[in-house]
């Protein structure tokens, strides 16, 4: 536990660093911290919180850094919001407009990224792989081209080989069977019903049925299920910038997006704002970067997740804010996109 004279100066030194990005003094403390204190004393107290691992000192300096656990004490015990007028202003300005799903998480991709001049990360909620309309299309022989037309209007194209080679009277004849019979299903439950109205069918075209529901569920439900806005940002991030290889890690990061996808998963399980410092999200296990993140809703209920990534020396009061009040807006529009 530490004394209120600790935690004022800790506050201040953290404050101060976010502020500057260079290693505070003594002397800085000083007038930062507005404690009558002397210079001495003041080195004793960073001296105490240097050994408990709250603050560091980098070798080329006499002043100090927050470490993970530093920022983590001064999130969790430190951090006092006001207002954020300018926030909501900025936000307000770059109003959702809640014309089609996509568009919005998009847009809150990118409105976050533009925001924080961080990194925009926002979770689409998971689809349910039910499909409008189907096609099949005869390629060459035992090989066609499935096409399947989601209830929002998306075309997705899969090429499908089977064993017995179909002409095309019999893929329309396929074709017309699924579109009149399952259209507006759930894929899962399509196949639960061909299952037991194989019967009802010639075998070769129950087995086509069945290959297409399989790479049509497959086709909706693989869709890149996040949105990353603003990578080049961390470019001009002074903490990165002497680190190529650093940055190198993190450009992998967001193309193969799979390590995003669980982190947001966890995050959508949470209520309110969450933060992680460091590595301390298990799932992104660089100490460079931290994330804030909040899950949103349709209807009072959680569809998914939405955040901010930057460097650890970010200014968390304002990323709280502005994820906060994007995943708000986000609720709202989606809401009343429906």
């Amino acid at each position: 536990m530490l004394d209120d004279r600790s935690k004022l100066l800790l506050k201040a030194l953290v404050e101060r660093y976010i502020a500057d990005g260079q290693p505070v003094g003594s002397r800085t403390l000083s007038k930062a911290s507005g404690l009558e204190l002397s210079p001495a004393t003041i080195r004793n107290v960073m001296s105490d919180l240097e050994e408990l691992g709250l603050i560091v000192s980098p070798h080329t300096s006499a002043g100090r850094v927050p470490t993970a656990r530093g920022y983590r004490l001064f999130v969790d015990t430190m951090l006092t919001l006001k207002p954020g007028h300018s926030v909501a202003g900025a936000i307000g300005a770059q109003m959702l407009v809640p014309d089609q799903p996509q568009k919005v998480l998009s847009n809150a991709a990118h409105m976050l990224s533009s925001l924080s001049q961080f990194v925009g990360v926002v979770m689409a909620p998971r689809r349910t792989s039910v499909f409008r309309h189907i096609e099949f299309l005869r390629l060459s022989e035992r090989r066609l081209l499935v096409i399947i037309v989601s209830p929002e209007g998306d075309v997705q194209n899969r090429v499908i080989f089977t064993e017995t080679d179909f002409t095309q009277t019999q893929l329309i004849e396929a074709a017309n069977f699924l579109n009149s019979h399952y259209a507006g299903m759930a894929m899962e439950e399509v196949r639960e019903r061909l299952k037991n109205e194989v019967e009802a069918l010639r075998g070769e075209i129950a087995s086509l049925m069945q290959a297409a529901v399989l790479v049509s569920s497959e086709a909706i439900e693989s869709r890149d299920e996040v949105m990353v806005a603003g990578e080049r940002n961390l470019l001009a991030v002074s903490d990165f910038s002497g680190d190529m290889s650093s940055l190198r890690k993190l450009f992998d990061l967001f193309e193969q997006k799979a390590q995003l996808m669980r982190l947001l998963d966890v995050s959508s399980r949470a209520e309110g704002v969450r933060i992680y410092i460091g590595g301390e999200s298990q799932v992104i296990p660089y100490q460079e970067l931290s994330v804030v993140t909040a899950p949103y809703e349709v209807d009072g209920r959680v569809v998914g997740t939405l955040g901010v990534i930057g460097p650890m020396r970010m200014p968390y009061e304002k990323m709280i804010q502005i994820v906060d009040i994007t995943s708000k807006l986000v609720s709202t529009a989606l809401s009343h996109s429906k």
